[in-house]
């Protein structure tokens, strides 16, 4: 194999490559003796079909399944002996092919850019370190108190309020029918949360341990029973107890029973919750500061196919005349992303970071945790799209990247109260809801655009119709083209 690198404009190169007759007609030999032990032929002994006769039967689609092994191996092989990384898919050019032929192809490529990292390590990035005040602590605890409702049975002929619990017994009726359903037992209602039926706890209030108390309802649409939906329905019901809520003590045992070892436990438990709640937000608030950074980072090419596949993606969606006004700007926001792309592969390269399936695995698990029940759907959208693996491969790089980055940047660790981590967070969603609205706006001018020019193109239209050229003006427009003709030639 003979190969010659052209370097053209920038990182474009053309890669020549040329293969002797010999040696494909090696490749063709081996491929036939491959193919003879599985042919059968009537006549013939398996295995022992002669050459020729298998060129006949199967010539054609031996060569291209010959030729394209050759040209894919042929074609990584050249690359990584030159040392070219190409940046998206290489074209072939075929140039001379065939049996009996040299092959001789060109493959087209855009190189990636050599990048140099040395720099990054003189980022600078700020850590965020939430200080939780106990008062905060004591507060969120109270709050999950007053969830954790207790109740004691209230005295023999206490009447039932709002905020008490009643239990009782019930069968219900429809015009006098029973329905299936139509009975319950041991169910609790907390008074004026209306949780049952509506308008039922309304008409419990007032009643005693071991009264009868009927109650009318109408039914509600959705009800599971659709013949008795939306329909009044005689619920008779039998009351077993009337309980009060008892103040949540918060002690050791109420720690306990939330899963703590003791009061203590479940304060360090709150704190930190509290402080999980800020930490990702601002760990992100400290990514975008080392991204904003490599942006900044010099980088003299850029492929030039990748700023296009990109500009496409930031404009999906957007007509081709939005697209086109807006070209500038999504032509810097491209080269940004692609820089900061190319930074970040570099440095992951040059430090052998790279993702296991088992980091894989485990972001899947957490995706099945933050959809229960939807397991098998997310496991198939997976298996199906195999795009979605490799995004998600992208996406767990990156984090390991950034986390190795913040290794060796200047890290300006900041000590903040929740009210200051507050005010970050909604100054820092300020901005990019102005960014959003930057995109919005841009997205909505060059539809006016479009629509003026429509409205300017009828116009003319309008007052071409109103003033049509006389025959003598399109004779005067004849002669001067005819003029025109000559003058060129």
């Amino acid at each position: 194999m003979k190969v010659t690198v052209e370097n053209k404009k920038g990182l474009e190169k053309d890669i020549k490559v040329f293969i002797d007759k010999k040696t494909i007609s090696g490749y063709l030999e081996e491929k036939y003796e491959e193919i003879k032990k599985d042919v059968v032929l009537k006549g013939f002994r398996p295995g022992k079909v002669p050459t020729e006769i298998l060129k006949r039967q199967f010539g054609k689609a031996v060569y291209g399944e010959v030729i394209d092994k050759v040209l894919k191996d042929t074609t990584t092989k050249a690359l990584e002996d030159n040392k070219i990384k190409p940046a998206g898919q290489p074209k072939i050019d075929l140039k001379s092919f065939g049996e009996g032929k040299d092959l001789e192809y060109t493959i087209s490529v855009t190189e990636l850019p050599n990048v140099e990292v040395g720099s990054l390590k003189d980022l600078k990035v700020d850590e965020y370190v939430v200080k939780i005040d106990p008062k905060e602590t004591d507060k969120r605890i109270d709050q999950i108190a007053k969830t954790q409702k207790n109740f004691k049975d209230a005295e023999e002929n206490y009447a039932a309020k709002v905020g008490d619990l009643v239990v009782f017994d019930y069968k219900a009726t429809v015009d006098g029918k029973e329905f299936k359903g139509n009975e319950g037992k041991n169910t609790q209602l907390e008074l004026g949360k209306d949780l049952f039926i509506k308008g039922f706890d309304k008409q419990l209030e007032g009643v005693k341990k071991k009264q009868d108390k009927k109650v009318e309802v109408k039914l509600p649409e959705n009800f599971p029973e659709k013949e008795v939906a939306n329909k009044s329905a005689l619920f008779e019901c039998k009351i077993t107890a009337v309980k009060k809520p008892e103040e949540t003590k918060i002690d050791d045992n109420f720690a306990k029973n939330l899963g703590a070892k003791d009061l203590n436990n479940l304060k360090e438990l709150i704190s930190k919750q509290i402080n999980d709640e800020f930490k990702n937000s601002l760990e992100m608030i400290s990514k975008k500061q080392i991204l904003e950074q490599i942006e900044k980072q010099k980088l003299d090419q850029l492929p030039a196919n990748l700023i296009e596949q990109e500009i496409n993606i930031l404009a999906q969606g957007m007509k081709e005349e939005e697209k086109k006004k807006n070209m500038k700007y999504f032509e810097e926001q491209a080269k940004k992303r692609i820089k900061t792309g190319l930074i970040l592969n570099a440095f992951g390269e040059k430090n052998k970071i790279k993702v296991s399936q088992e980091e894989l695995n485990v972001e899947i698990q957490k995706q099945f945790r933050m959809m229960p029940g939807q397991e098998k759907m997310v496991k198939e959208y997976y298996e199906k799209n195999p795009g979605a693996i490799e995004s998600l491969r992208g996406s767990i790089y990156e984090e390991k990247i950034i986390a190795e980055l913040k290794k060796i940047a200047k890290v300006n660790k900041k000590e903040i109260s929740k009210e200051e981590a507050e005010k970050i967070l909604k100054e820092e969603n300020e901005k990019n809801l102005k960014e959003q609205e930057k995109l919005a706006k841009l997205s909505e001018s060059a539809d006016d655009k479009v629509k003026v020019k429509k409205e300017v193109k009828s116009e003319d239209k309008k007052e071409k119709k109103t003033a049509k050229p006389s025959k003598a003006t399109k004779k005067v427009a004849k002669k001067t083209k005819s003029t025109k003709k000559v003058s060129k030639k």
